[in-house]
């Protein structure tokens, strides 16, 4: 089956860097758009980044600059490297997959527990902390 596990998650200051990691499994990852969510304050998660099957990217404004989204089909991996991190960066961030073209740059928030269901392939969340 879909598996998607993230790793890289920590706790810096302000300011600092952390890079995410989400090896995939189970589906054809070449053929799918991958994404990054993270869990805000009740039930929701948003869209931070996402790289689409073609290579471009996109961020949510608040991390334009500062974050760079890559993947490398060979080793079946998405990457997210965030720079300059603030304490609002602070939240659980989850992997996400769709094989379904440009369907994920359409749903910027939902429920983080329909994420399995939304989406072909949903992880179990890697913890970013940030201090001031």
């Amino acid at each position: 089956g879909v598996q998607l596990e993230e790793s890289g998650g920590g706790s810096v200051q302000s300011g600092g860097s952390l890079r995410l990691s989400c090896t995939a499994s189970g589906f054809t990852f070449d053929g799918s758009d991958m994404g990054w969510y993270r869990h805000t304050p009740g039930n929701v998660c948003e869209w931070v980044s996402i790289v689409s099957r073609d290579g471009s990217a996109h961020y949510t404004d608040s991390v334009k600059g500062r974050f760079t989204i890559s993947r490398d089909n060979a080793k079946k991996t998405v990457t997210l490297q965030m720079n300059n991190l603030e304490p609002g960066d602070t939240a659980v961030y989850y992997c996400a997959a769709s094989n379904i073209p440009d369907f994920m740059t359409g749903v910027q928030r939902l429920e983080c527990d329909s994420g399995p269901n939304i989406f072909g392939g949903w992880g179990q969340g890697t913890q970013v902390t940030i201090s001031s």
